[in-house]
């Protein structure tokens, strides 16, 4: 037992006001309980359901979480406050914003249905207010420490982002996610005091009693990254009993009780009780002689009376947290608190009965009939819930300015280059052609900036910190990365964790509707890594962070990098990613034009994320031919921003190349080939098969994207047998062959890669001049 363990909880004033707040927080919880419960009930056994389908929901999980949630809202959270809800517990989100007055009575039963309360929060779908939008487990509990250094970078460069704890709600299966650990350790991590963690310790998962009793080790691992941790394990009644005869054989007889013996203690009647408690050690007589004084009622209450269910333990927790460091507050609790499945170790989705439910309601004081009535006029429980509604009423986010974007910076690169240089070409000449937007790029990377060609930008812009660092270098002058750490910059490097990147520009991605203050967030990794971090971007773009994801070096391109570092899925990726266009550009004026397109479209309600596709390749510019002519010019930059371009037509073709990324080399040089074979051959540019196959499928009255550019550059005067060509799956661009449904031969990497020259790689996968001339010749 820790000295944490045995003084929170135990200091509390026993004054009458403070014991008339109890008794109101109580009543209060008992009503959070009813409505969240009662929702989910609707929802299954009320609302019709003519597919018979499973609704669900969770009523256990919701029930665990109750008192923890009352505690919080109604009484220690600040308007200036934010709070991730474990996902399960929306209900119990969804009952407190009732009482708060945030949600109408009608919307209690429209839990899980279409167009109603979310199956778990969510910020842009959900009718009340939702802090964070969690779902997908270990996401939601790390998304507020990027949240707190979000509203830092913003109060940093901008001022008026305010100050406020940033709190999650985690169950402890939760902390089996890697995300959770990897956000843990990262260094920037321990200096964030505004972040708190409440852990639901009910010590079940979703199938079982969890068998080990981890929370030493949970302990230690949250004090050795150098987190505050207060541990509430029992509750006022337990602790009372431990003073009395035979109290620290109980205490003792409870600390080393294993999960599963401690949960069929919950399950079983007083006789049964009193028969197992006590054990067959040497502890066993007095706790027997303790119990034997208790009543029925009272030995019942206190075996499940923990310490996440105790409001004076709770609000003495609450008050303890050092706003110096992090704080995890381990809450033991019980799954189903209240419920007559509480402790089960299978009720997780169980659903309490109709009778059940009546009995609750009578047991609560509320009516099964009458689900969503409330408090009495004038009660103590509707007064407090006026004055909390009150005080956690936040003012409206001005609308976010947002910074002017050139369209197009006026430079025709030359020589040869590759798209990856052309990013951090890019940013920094908006530093000197667009700066107020150049002020709103933040760019984040996990220890790969320079080798992603960021180092002139992080020299100019410095780097990220919420205080001013030495950099020891400054006077070697072989150093050619200067790591200036101080409060303007505009870097934020962290650790080797692709999940902790993308939780964070995410979070950055929220800035305009959170504090009205637009960030241009851009994360940067090896493009092999994307799919580490898909699923956290992807749901970060869900819960309405809006960022530019940038992959690079990528493809078997990569060639002496091996296999290991060689991507093959992402182009596909980038189509099927809802809420974000991807662009994978050839030449350095593409990526140019493309980025600036995919910046002006962040910070809006409307706007997007993006995902960019880079690579080393050294390819000769002067292959783009940009038109010199302005109007020329501007209409291939409008081509390349909805999805290609033809690099070259020839007369009355009899083939065409469709080539996208480091692939471009191969199509004129194999197109060269084919004309003097007697095989007329265009060669259109790809910039984006993410935005062709939506004009396709907008062509077909499948989605409402402009379909102009198909016309454009597969006019169908023009069609004829097509060879595809992409550093990653051949299906990314498959689908070409139903614009002008003509025959197509499809080319990319289907294996693994391996080192080699890009020579000796190119012809092993197939996407070398060779083998495009061999596929055109057999197409036609």
């Amino acid at each position: 037992m820790t000295v944490t363990e045995t003084t929170v909880g135990e200091t509390a004033d026993g004054g009458a006001d403070r014991e008339a707040d109890i008794t109101t927080l109580e009543a209060i919880e008992r009503r959070v309980l009813w409505l969240a419960t009662a929702a989910i009930d609707h929802a299954n056994r009320v609302r019709p359901n003519p597919s018979g389908l499973k609704v669900g929901g969770h009523q256990a999980t919701s029930a665990s979480m109750t008192s923890i949630m009352t505690a919080l809202w109604f009484h220690t959270l600040t308007a200036a406050d934010r709070v991730s809800v474990k996902p399960h517990a929306s209900p119990v989100l969804h009952a407190i914003n009732h009482l708060l007055g945030r949600l109408d009575a009608a919307h209690l039963s429209t839990l899980r249905a279409f167009g109603g309360l979310q199956s778990y929060p969510s910020r842009l779908k959900d009718p009340d207010p939702v802090d964070y939008s969690t779902g997908s487990v270990g996401i939601g509990a790390t998304a507020p420490i990027w949240g707190a250094v979000a509203r830092r970078y913003v109060d940093a460069h901008f001022g008026g982002a305010g100050t406020g704890r940033q709190y999650a709600l985690i169950g402890d299966a939760e902390l089996d996610e890697g995300a959770c650990w990897e956000a843990l350790q990262d260094p920037s991590v321990a200096g964030l005091g505004e972040v708190v963690w409440i852990v639901d310790l009910n010590r079940q998962s979703l199938d079982r009693v969890v068998p080990a009793n981890s929370t030493d080790r949970l302990r230690a691992m949250f004090e050795a990254a150098g987190w505050q941790v207060l541990t509430l394990k029992y509750g006022s009644l337990l602790r009372e009993l431990f003073t009395r005869p035979g109290g620290d054989a109980l205490r003792v007889r409870f600390d080393t009780m294993g999960n599963q013996e401690y949960q069929r203690l919950l399950r079983c009647p007083a006789a049964s009780l009193r028969e197992r408690l006590p054990g067959t050690g040497t502890l066993s007589r007095p706790i027997a002689q303790l119990i034997a004084g208790l009543d029925d009622d009272t030995l019942y209450t206190a075996v499940r009376n923990l310490g996440g269910h105790d409001m004076p333990a709770l609000l003495d927790a609450y008050a303890r947290i050092d706003d110096n460091r992090p704080t995890v507050i381990l809450a033991y609790t019980v799954k189903g608190h209240g419920l007559v499945t509480e402790g089960h170790p299978q009720n997780h989705s169980s659903l309490l009965t109709a009778d059940q439910m009546r009995d609750l309601a009578a047991r609560l004081g509320t009516d099964l009939d009458a689900p969503w009535a409330p408090f009495a006029p004038g009660s103590a429980e509707e007064q407090l819930c006026a004055v909390r509604a009150g005080r956690l009423r936040r003012p409206d986010v001005h609308e976010a300015r947002r910074p002017a974007l050139p369209a197009d910076l006026g430079r025709t690169p030359v020589g040869t280059g590759n798209t990856q240089q052309a990013l951090g070409r890019t940013l920094l000449d908006l530093t000197r052609k667009a700066p107020e937007a150049a002020r709103r790029i933040v760019t984040v990377s996990p220890d790969v900036s320079s080798s992603t060609n960021l180092g002139g930008w992080l020299n100019k812009v410095g780097i990220w910190s919420p205080t001013e660092g030495q950099d020891w270098f400054a006077d070697d002058a072989e150093t050619i990365l200067h790591w200036r750490e101080h409060p303007a910059g505009q870097h934020v490097e962290l650790g080797i964790a692709e999940t902790n990147l993308v939780g964070l520009i995410g979070e950055l991605g929220t800035t305009w509707s959170r504090w009205g203050q637009t960030l241009l967030p851009i994360g940067v990794l090896y493009d092999p890594f994307v799919n580490r971090a898909l699923e956290p971007w992807s749901f970060g773009i869900y819960a309405g962070g809006q960022s530019i994801l940038v992959g690079t070096p990528s493809g078997v391109t990569l060639a002496s990098e091996g296999g290991a570092h060689q991507s093959v899925t992402t182009p596909s990726l980038g189509i099927e990613q809802p809420g974000c266009v991807a662009h994978e550009p050839a030449f350095a004026i593409d990526t140019e034009w493309c980025l600036l397109a995919v910046l002006a479209q962040l910070g809006r309600p409307d706007g997007q994320s993006a995902y960019l596709r880079l690579s080393t390749r050294p390819v000769d510019q002067r292959l783009a031919a940009v038109p010199k002519d302005p109007a020329a010019r501007e209409r291939r930059r409008s081509q390349a921003l909805a999805g290609a371009y033809a690099l070259r037509r020839t007369h009355s073709p009899t083939l065409t190349i469709a080539a996208m990324g480091a692939t471009i080399p191969e199509a004129p040089a194999a197109a060269d080939r084919l004309n003097a074979l007697g095989q007329r051959t265009d060669v259109i540019c790809i910039t984006s098969a993410d935005l062709l196959f939506r004009a396709l499928r907008s062509r077909n009255g499948q989605d409402d994207a402009p379909s102009w550019v198909l016309q454009q550059v597969f006019p169908a005067d023009r069609a004829t047998p097509l060879i595809t060509l992409v550093d990653g799956h051949p299906h990314t661009l498959a689908f070409l062959g139903a614009v002008n449904n003509v025959p197509i031969a499809t080319l990319g990497v289907t294996r693994f890669g391996q080192s080699g020259s890009l020579q000796d790689v190119y012809r092993h996968h197939g996407l070398d001049a060779d083998t495009v001339v061999a596929a055109g010749l057999d197409l036609c």
